[in-house]
């Protein structure tokens, strides 16, 4: 054992939370190993970054001929290939309408984002959702509300940021129900232009097409619709958050493709790189063109090596890993119900492709985090990684590769009914 959780305590903060104590020493598709050798079967996917898995040997081999060609010039020193090459094939992937900022990480890309919609329209306020994660700058904080412990602290944070319900028809905000609704969801806006903020004071409108750390939700394909309209009437950047649901995720190179509404500005990261510190901000030519020089920067976005990796990454997708993806969706998708309707305790199966929630309630409804918390505990003594999610952490999150296997699936169902069953016999959660 290499001690690395206890040497770590003497020299780093607490502030970043850790899923678990493992000492990792390598990974390798679907699985990470401990210094002793030991294997573990990763559906955490260094949360939603290693889409292809861990240490694909085309990014690798991409990543290293780049190291011998340049490690770092400044984007906004010179030109250099992979930089370029990256932005067109973005800009092809996404409709050829498009154009590409790049930086480091999520947050680094959101706060772009909603800088872009402010410069763009000249307008100060910003609107998001309840449940929404963007991410933990002072900018993506402020337009984050998954956690009050993201803020807590911090306030005062940007201001002009308003905040909507975001539509969950599972535990609907407007205690509706899904056969007789009439997109309540949709009809708040007026309600929030009458009361809070006029439309024309508003830049963006940043969503999650899926959200992540808020529950794994998933809207109605009406919503975003209806959403993308009132954006248009009143002259507002729709904003889609795509740094977890990009990059094949979902069954689709991005999430936006599933619900035919495709956003103003959109910003993506996590798998974009399989992990090597990249981040995009993309968007319509027509707004990208309104940034002036000076008006955005940074140092390190668009490093060589980060948009090698990205490219190397991108074809691996293309070439199956996103049908993959979306074929193994279906079938986890498949087992879990079969789960559901097996255990009680589990409420609602959701998501897309390979970004799937289990919700666990208790009998009388309420959230139940412990029994999430005893099947993560029982999967890493199985060596498999889970993590939870939702503002109560009572949701399962499973984020497989896009390359896992039906094999590994297996596996994954296999210790987790272990985990129900040994719970439904001993307790009561």
């Amino acid at each position: 054992m290499k001690n690395l959780y206890e040497r770590s305590m003497k020299v780093m903060p607490q502030a970043a939370g850790r899923a678990t104590k493992l000492e990792i020493e390598k990974g390798k598709g679907a699985y990470l190993y401990d210094f002793e050798g030991n294997q573990y079967l990763d559906f955490a996917s260094g949360v939603a970054v290693c889409n292809v898995g861990h240490n694909h040997e085309r990014v690798i081999e991409a990543a290293k001929a780049q190291i011998d060609k340049l490690i770092h010039g400044g984007h906004n020193v010179v030109y250099y290939e992979p930089y370029v090459e990256l932005a067109e094939k973005l800009v092809d992937l996404t409709g050829k309408d498009t154009m590409v900022y790049f930086s480091n990480s999520g947050a680094e890309a959101n706060d772009g984002a909603i800088k872009l919609a402010k410069y763009a329209t000249e307008r100060p306020a910003i609107l998001a959702f309840k449940g929404s994660f963007h991410g933990r700058t002072i900018g993506a904080m402020s337009i984050t509300s998954s956690n009050a412990k993201y803020r807590k602290h911090y306030e005062a944070v940007l201001p002009s940021v308003y905040f909507a319900e975001y539509p969950n028809c599972f535990d609907c905000p407007f205690k509706q129900r899904k056969e007789s609704c009439h997109m309540e969801c949709s009809k708040q806006f007026k309600d929030i232009f009458d009361k809070l903020i006029d439309p024309h004071s508003i830049a963006g409108i940043i969503i999650e097409p899926i959200q992540g750390e808020g529950g794994y939700v998933t809207p109605p394909k009406a919503f975003l619709k209806d959403l993308r309209k009132i954006c248009d009437d009143h002259g507002i950047c729709l904003i889609f958050d795509e740094v977890q649901t990009g990059f094949g995720r979902t069954g689709k190179m991005f999430a936006y493709e599933h619900f035919e509404v495709k956003p103003d500005i959109f910003t993506c990261a996590k798998a974009m790189a399989s992990g090597f510190p990249l981040s995009a901000v993309i968007a319509k030519k027509e707004i990208m063109e309104k940034w002036s020089a000076g008006a955005h920067g940074g140092t390190f976005g668009g490093n060589p090596v980060a948009c090698a990796a990205a490219l190397a990454t991108i074809s691996i997708l293309e070439e199956g890993a996103v049908a993959n993806s979306e074929a193994m969706g279906q079938y986890f998708r498949e087992k879990l119900e079969a789960l559901k309707n097996k255990y009680d305790v589990i409420s609602d199966i959701r998501g897309i492709g390979l970004m799937i929630g289990m919700e666990f309630r208790k009998s009388d409804g309420s959230p139940n985090p412990d029994r999430v918390k005893h099947i993560i505990n029982h999967a890493i003594e199985h060596r498999l990684i889970l993590l939870d999610c939702g503002t109560y952490k009572n949701i399962l999150r499973f984020i497989a590769p896009t390359t896992v296997t039906t094999a590994e699936i297996d596996m994954c169902i296999k210790i987790l009914e272990e985990a129900l069953s040994k719970e439904e016999n001993q307790s009561s959660f």
